[in-house]
């Protein structure tokens, strides 16, 4: 209790630099260890398995992506709530949150258990998975549905932590989920051979055992509310966080959607392709961490100080965040551009993989001095309780822009993975514009006249 007690401090009172940094790093180690836990499937299956395989670890681990985007989504709603109570001094409606967000979470696990267990098959077929890949990758998918109990729990859980200001107990149960994996992905993949099957099983283990650990963790370290009966009869609080997330959950979620539209637009190449778009996906997040991360920390930087009246501080934290997030971003787009290929000889040794994973990540490496400026903006849009914007910007982005786009460079004569790619960076500078215009439009609202 004395570490939240002294986030939240920090949060709200002295310097902004350091206790922003201090609060993204934690998480920018998370998102690391995430982004290996996918890697590490990937990595493993390319090493020691058939390219078929490969191609169905990264279209089902996109697929599940997807999926897993709508609890992430929710999340993130009750990150915000308990961060603004937080910011109010009001543990009780912490409380309140943390207990809705339970009795909301259980349904959702439950329901897209049954979901995706039952569509996989369609799911595949509208991917237009190679046929050689497709038996891997709805094994795949129905293996990792089974672990949907636990990544509900795993994000409820880091949720509530976020929200009070301590990013660092998420990273350790990420951490124990990571190791879990690799251990399992060498054993199981690497050993006995077991290909796209293995790595799914590998993964819901993990996901189990960070889960474990987490529930005991809280047991020796309690949070600073208590969940009692008169917190799981409060009305209103599923409401409230599904109101906050929805949009959040369904924007992430249809997005994803149109980069597995985009996957099958590409799947048509041939199975190099395939392969190659999946890895490109899979370096994205690594190579967008730190924006991913301010843009998660300034979600609850921001809805704490709002809760505590303070605007003009959750305002000074988006700049600090968005000025060192593209000087990174500067960065990862020359490594993208001149070193492509470089980064996928990590996930596959076929040549010609590797080709298409440099000629997408060449066209598409703009993005990434963009993508900073974008993230941090919407983080701040999340803390201001403006996801309605964030979600109708990221799907005129994705729907109006990147999949027609797409298409439409895909039906080009002699279109290969290059060309296709053009469409990231040119829907990018589209979300860019809407962000600034809509920011500029929030502080003329909200200044006094």
């Amino acid at each position: 209790m004395s570490q939240t007690t002294s986030a939240h401090n920090e949060i709200l009172q002295g310097p902004i630099l350091s206790p922003l940094i201090r609060f993204a790093l934690p998480l920018m180690l998370s998102l690391l260890l995430q982004a290996l836990y996918g890697a590490v499937d990937l990595a493993v299956v390319g090493k020691f398995s058939s390219t078929a395989s490969t191609a169905a670890v990264a279209t089902g681990s996109q697929m599940m992506q997807s999926v897993t985007s709508l609890v992430t989504g929710l999340t993130m709603g009750v990150t915000i709530l308990v961060g603004k109570a937080v910011g109010a001094g009001d543990f009780q409606q912490a409380g309140r949150i943390a207990a809705g967000q339970i009795k909301l979470f259980s349904a959702v696990a439950i329901l897209l258990t049954g979901l995706v267990t039952v569509f996989a098959p369609l799911s595949c077929r509208w991917m237009n998975v190679p046929a050689n890949a497709l038996e891997q990758t709805i094994a795949y998918i129905r293996i990792c549905a089974g672990g949907m109990v636990f990544i509900t729990a795993y994000n409820g859980i880091s949720g509530i932590f976020r929200g009070l200001g301590n990013s660092k107990s998420p990273l350790l149960f990420v951490l124990i989920a990571c190791i879990v994996n690799v251990f399992l992905d060498l054993l199981l993949v690497g050993v006995f051979h077991m290909d796209a099957a293995g790595a799914a099983l590998a993964t819901v283990a993990a996901q189990a055992c960070s889960v474990l650990f987490s529930v005991l963790y809280i047991r020796r370290r309690p949070l600073p509310f208590v969940l009692t009966r008169e917190s799981f009869r409060a009305r209103g609080c599923v409401l409230r966080i599904a109101a906050l997330g929805a949009p959040i959950a369904l924007q992430d979620f249809l997005v994803n959607i149109s980069f597995l539209m985009i996957t099958s637009i590409v799947n048509r190449l041939g199975v190099a392709e395939s392969a190659g778009i999946g890895i490109s996906e899979k370096l994205f997040v690594f190579l967008s961490i730190i924006p991913m991360a301010f843009m998660s920390a300034l979600s609850t930087f921001v809805a704490q100080n709002m809760g505590a009246g303070q605007p003009e501080r959750a305002r000074k934290s988006l700049l600090i965040a968005r000025r060192i997030s593209v000087v990174f971003g500067a960065g990862i787009l020359l490594l993208t551009f001149f070193g492509g290929g470089l980064l996928a000889a990590i996930f596959e040794n076929d040549p010609a993989v590797i080709a298409a994973t440099a000629a997408y990540l060449r066209g598409s490496s703009l993005e990434y001095l963009l993508t900073p400026a974008i993230f941090c903006t919407l983080g701040y849009f999340n803390g201001m309780e403006r996801t309605p914007f964030v979600m109708i910007q990221g799907l005129a982005s994705a729907f109006l822009v990147r999949v027609p786009l797409s298409y439409l460079l895909s039906l080009m004569p002699g279109a290969d993975m290059l060309v296709i790619s053009l469409a990231v960076p040119i829907s990018a500078v589209v979300n860019l514009l809407a962000c600034l215009i809509y920011d500029r439009h929030l502080r003329r609202s909200l200044s006094p006249c």
